[in-house]
């Protein structure tokens, strides 16, 4: 009878442990139950079976106060049964039972109070874990939403801007079939442009630096854009230098190279200037440009101070711009006057650039700046 017994107790505990792998939650009752009956059945056949139920059992003080109370409980008092069944319990037996209950409680507490430890930061790594997925995936859509804005700005800056020089160019030569040099003229400034067009749209898709620039200086890249203009339109446009030209960081001088050319297309497009100009100057750790017209000027309304805001796409790109690397812009008009942009910026760009949000680009409406 014992070692059927003995026999049943093994095999409820390899199932349990081995075939379900570790009884949890409401299956670890079940388990409780069965271990439980077969140690008490082997106790009852045979006495010195008392420590069986501490390898069956005792694991499970670890994860549950009450189960540790129900193990001491029954150890305790198989003890004390086994006492009284040889024949009287003294009074040191008694004390030592209270003792052992009082010193098992304790140690079941500790350790269930440990599990429950353990449970609660597992559920905060946890937690944490899922919070940091959270913003990782929001960082992601961020930078996302960052790049296709900075895509759009480049677009708009260079094969936009490239695109209107050549309409207007071929809108000239077929304006001027009179005079087949204009024609021939105006065709060949249209084909440097659609060429030049095409090495930006490479640039932008490749990210790589401006064509412009190279390994050329900043203002011999301005310089190269006021040519073109003045070629273009016939605009006299020139380029002055203030200060001792410092090395600039390659964000910084793409930025300013683009707040050159935005500011050249409103003037090719809605200034009617006769005359245009570029000041670059070196300041301790700043750079500035200066761009200057003798037009029509545009409205009071649309010309904003720092922070405020500014209309038409081309004027909001510029300041879009400037601030992302920590600049200043301003925006100074009097109709009839003409027009003056000012960009300042530091020399060597903040790494990452600024961390404000910007308002996404959009589509420019006829007339805008």
């Amino acid at each position: 009878m014992p070692l059927l017994l003995v026999g049943a107790l093994a095999g409820w505990y390899a199932y349990w442990r081995i075939v379900r792998t570790a009884p949890a939650g409401p299956a670890l009752y079940g388990y409780l139950a069965g271990a439980g009956a077969l140690w008490l059945a082997l106790l009852a056949v045979d006495g010195s079976f008392l420590f069986v139920g501490l390898n069956v059992l005792a694991p499970y003080c670890l994860h549950s106060l009450r189960i540790g109370l129900v193990v001491v409980s029954l150890s305790v008092g198989g003890w004390l049964w086994q006492r009284a069944a040889a024949g009287s319990v003294s009074w040191q037996e008694l004390v030592i039972a209270a003792l052992i209950a009082v010193s098992g409680t304790a140690t079941a507490g500790y350790f269930s109070s440990m599990a429950r430890t353990s449970a609660e930061r597992k559920r905060l790594i946890d937690q944490l874990r899922a919070v940091q997925d959270a913003r990782g995936a929001a960082e992601r859509q961020a930078g996302v939403a960052a790049e296709r804005q900075r895509l759009a700005r480049d677009i708009h800056d260079t094969v936009t801007q490239d695109l209107a020089s050549i309409v207007m160019l071929l809108e000239a030569a077929d304006a001027s079939r009179s005079s087949p040099d204009r024609v021939d003229r105006h065709i060949t400034q249209a084909l440097r442009a659609a060429r030049d067009s095409l090495a930006e749209s490479r640039r932008v898709v490749w990210a790589l630096r401006p064509a412009e620039l190279g390994d050329d200086e900043l203002p011999g890249a301005l310089g190269r854009l006021a040519a073109r203009l003045c070629e273009e339109t016939g605009v006299r446009a020139e380029t002055v230098v203030t200060g001792a030209p410092r090395p600039v960081s390659p964000q910084t001088q793409l930025t300013v190279l683009r707040v050159a050319q935005e500011a050249l297309s409103n003037v090719r497009r809605h200034a009617r200037a006769s005359h245009v100009t570029l000041t670059v100057s070196y300041l301790d750790d700043l750079v500035a440009l200066d761009v200057q017209d003798d037009g029509v000027g545009i409205d009071p309304g649309r010309v904003a101070a720092p922070g405020e805001r500014l209309t038409g796409v081309g004027l909001k790109t510029m300041r879009e711009r400037v601030e992302e690397l920590g600049g200043t812009f301003v925006v100074e008009s009097t109709p009839g006057e003409g027009v003056t942009i000012a960009a300042t910026l530091p020399l060597q760009a903040p790494v990452g650039g600024a961390a404000a949000q910007h308002d996404p680009a959009t589509r420019a409406t006829p007339g805008e700046r």
